[in-house]
This record gives structure tokens, sequence and C-alpha cells, in this order.
């Protein structure tokens, strides 16, 4: 990657899968896209997310992607929050009623084969130590391995760098937030004994533990213990590891052979704004929380979804005017939803008090009993329930998740493996225009009588009952640009 770009090119500073799902998506609709990465080209297989929910595995399948990546793992129907607390996945509204256990460098490894098809141009070892912005672009100096300085000019530059992002930090963006908990320990290992599940969670007095199979005879074991939190530098030992797993889970199934071992602690924070100007902020650059309910990837993945298609439209000059500033409106609220879900859920798990042990038991046994209850939490957690602000008066589809719905010459995730936008009709449509290359026609394989225009992200733009031509022109206009 030279010292120089066209106005044309978008830089993503990042290459976790927030990142490269996102450069992919905009090489792929013909974007010049370069990724900066601060860390050296290695696929590391020493990575702290291990589930993939069922909107981001739709998400990976509008790309190709989702088949391949179920086989690398293994699936689970039921998520046990707490003891008596169980969801039953295999309800979900989805052609991935589960969640895939999978550990994220084979999700990282898939997304970086695809961008680096499309023409991403990678530049590893390259550090941001400064950003300035005017009306027409980005300049971002970059340091490079040698310890050179090279400003590089883009029209859009994306932060998808973590938690400890220089590019939210080169914006002045802050990041308010506080420690959920203090000290969590993280391991790969292996095990004399075998789970008999491929995801073991439990809770015991002051200690929390879960196991997670890789599937390759590694499991991944996370847990803390309430009268140890200590500091993230602090040694950590095997022997640790087994007591605490023992306390939580009455075993430790003879783990043995660590050959990772890491402590950490876990904070809830968000960023005030997800841009400012032509700078983007996604990931864990924008919001991160708690484990809890194993959100933190997959809600990454989806801003990398939400975010790519309108980077694209507002390069190639086609993006309708309040395009971009739609990111933030949608993706914002999300993140705080996240965040006070996997908050509220490790409070109750490590409650201490009676009244918050005494809320942990009515959590359980409410969800137990009430379908309704069950149905939220579990749309929320899977990220198949979140729905975008649609305009007052529109169809009640507008904004919402669009299902994998079956169609005359296929299925609508197929349909938008082109990264186009996808208009479903009753019936043939010709009136293409001046959107010919950045739409989609479909028609349903049954006799439906609305149409719906769905976004390249999978939601619905607009939709309408037995629509005439005018109307999905105007739509196609106004969503199109």
């Amino acid at each position: 990657m030279n010292g120089t770009a066209t106005d044309r090119t978008v830089i993503v500073v990042g290459s976790g899968p927030t990142g490269l799902l996102l450069a992919g998506d905009l090489a792929t609709a013909g974007v010049t896209v370069a990724l900066v990465e601060k860390r050296p080209r290695k696929t590391s297989n020493l990575s702290r997310a291990f589930g993939v929910h069922a909107r981001t595995l739709e998400q990976l399948d509008a790309r190709g992607l989702a088949d391949e990546l179920l086989s690398t793992g293994d699936t689970i129907t039921g998520l046990r929050l707490f003891r008596r607390l169980s969801l039953d996945l295999s309800t979900l509204p989805s052609r991935f009623p589960f969640m895939l256990i999978t550990p994220q460098y084979e999700v990282e490894r898939l997304l970086e084969r695809r961008a680096r098809e499309a023409g991403v141009q990678f530049a590893y070892e390259s550090e941001v130590v400064g950003l300035r912005q005017d009306d027409e672009g980005v300049d971002l100096d970059v340091r490079g391995a040698d310890g050179a300085v090279v400003t590089r000019r883009a029209a859009y530059v994306v932060g998808a760098d973590g938690h400890q992002s220089a590019v939210r930090e080169a914006i002045g963006l802050g990041f308010p937030g506080v420690s959920v908990i203090k000290s969590l320990i993280l391991a790969d290992v292996r095990l004399a004994e075998r789970p008999e599940d491929v995801l073991t969670v439990n809770g015991r007095g002051d200690a929390f533990a879960m196991i997670a199979s890789f599937g390759d005879g590694w499991y991944r074991v996370m847990g803390w213990n309430r009268r140890n939190e200590v500091s993230d530098d602090a040694p950590l030992g095997l022997d640790e590891v087994k007591e605490i797993t023992r306390r939580a889970l009455g075993t430790d199934y003879g783990m043995h052979d660590a050959r990772w071992l890491s402590r950490f602690h876990s904070d809830e924070r968000q960023a005030p704004h997800y841009r400012v100007g032509r700078v983007f902020l996604a990931g864990d650059a924008a919001h991160i929380h708690s484990p809890a309910g194993g959100q933190g990837m997959n809600t990454g993945l989806q801003d990398a979804a939400n975010l790519s298609w309108k980077l694209a439209a507002a390069v190639q000059g086609r993006a309708p005017e309040g395009l971009l500033d739609s990111y933030e409106a949608e993706r914002h609220p999300v993140g705080r939803a996240v965040l006070r879900s996997s908050g509220g859920l490790v409070r109750l798990a490590r409650a201490q008090n009676p009244l918050l042990r005494a809320a942990r038991a009515l959590v359980s046994a409410f969800a137990g009993m009430a379908p309704p209850v069950q149905r939220k939490a579990l749309a929320q957690i899977t990220g198949i329930g979140y729905a975008y602000p649609a305009p007052r008066g529109a169809h009640r589809l507008t904004g919402t998740r669009v299902p994998d719905v079956a169609l005359k010459d296929g299925r609508l995730y197929e349909a938008l493996r082109g990264g186009r936008f996808v208009l479903i009709t009753p019936q043939t449509y010709e009136g293409l225009g001046v959107h010919k290359g950045w739409l989609t026609v479909e028609r349903w394989a049954s006799d439906r009588r609305t149409t719906v225009l769905v976004r390249p992200d999978g939601y619905a733009a607009w939709a309408a009952k037995d629509a005439d031509t005018t109307e999905i022109e105007k739509a196609l206009a106004r969503h199109l640009g």
C-alpha cells in the first residue's frame, strides 16, 4: 500500500472480525480498501470469542460463508444463563436455530480469505499515530515496522481497532463506562474427561466457570473467583484454573497441557458517537461489554454489515441524504441495549446480597414459565430481534430483519450475496432503470401480495401491499439514490 490514495479509498483500521467483514464488503462492492493492522500477520489460535449467534450466521450466509463455518465447530440448541434458566434456541425463526461453538480464529480465517480475494490491500505492523480530516477526506499517519511514518489519504476511515482504539483517541472521543468483572481467567487446555455438553456453564458460591469445546481436542475455559480478584498482570497458573473450575462445576475434568493462560478484566463502555465527520467506529472500538451471552464479536460483525453498504454507496456517489448518519442512529441504540443485557446478566450471576439473589431466582422462575419473556431474551441475545427505526406511517415490516424467505428461484440470503438491494415482488418487475447493477429483483415463491425492498444487510428498507410501478420507482429512488 503506497503513501498516496485517491479520494475514493476507504481505510479500515483493525483486522479482527469486524474490520475483515467490513473491508471485504467494501472491496466486493468495487471500493478500493486498505486495511491497517498494528500486529504482524499471523493466524492466532488464542482468541476470546467462541460463539456465533443466529443473526451473525445469517449475515455470513449472505456472504456465502456460513455453511463452511458450520463445519469448523459444534452447535448447541440450549443456552443456560443461570442454573435454572435455560433458553431453547431451537425455537428461533431462522435457518440457524442454534449457537455455533467455534473459535474466533475460524471466523477470521474465512473473512480474511474473502477480503484478500476481493482485493483488499493489507498493511501489517502499521500503527496509527495521527489523524486529520477535512470536508474532502481524511489524512491518516501510519508508522510502519521500520519506524517511518507515512500519511495516507482516504475518503473515509473506520476504526475497528479494539477497545484501545487509536482511531477513537485520534478523533477525541471518550470511552465512558465501568469495570464489571475485575479479574477473569481464560485458558485453552486439554481434558482427560470429556464434558457431556459442548458448552458447560455453572456458578456456585463465589466461583463461576464455563468450558467450551473447540472440536479439535482443545477446550476454552473461562471463569472467575470473587474472592481472588487481582490485576491483569498477576501470574496465572493451571492450578488456579483447575481450582476455579472445581468450585463452579464440581470437577476440573482432568485438565492438562495448557497452551494459553490469560487474565483480564471485563468493562462496560460505549463511545458517545459512532461517527465524527468522515471517521467511523465499529466493534470493540465503539462498545465493549461483559462476555455474558457471547454477544461481543457478534455485535461487531453486525455493526460492519450495517456500515459497509452505506459507505460503498457514499464512495460511489449514490448515497441518499442522511444515509451515513443512519449508521450511528441504528447501531448506537443496539450497542447500548447489549451493554444493558449482558451487564444485567453478569450482575445477577455475581449477586451477593439477598435482594439480587432473590431477583435472580425470580428471573429464572419467571423465564421458565413465560414464553414471551423467553422469546424476547432469545431475540436480543441472538441478534434476530433488533429492528431499526421506521418513518411514521411506514409498513410494519420497515426496519425489521427479513428472514431467509423462499423465493421463486432460491432463497433471500442467496440473493443477498451480490451485496445489492433485493426487491421481492408478487409479479415480474422490469423497471430497473438507473438502478441496474445495484438491485436484484426476485419474486416470492408463494402468493404473497406484499412488495419488499430488502437492504444489503437483510433489513426491510420499504414495503407495501399491492404496490404499483409508480410506488416501487419512488421507493427505489428514495433508498438507492
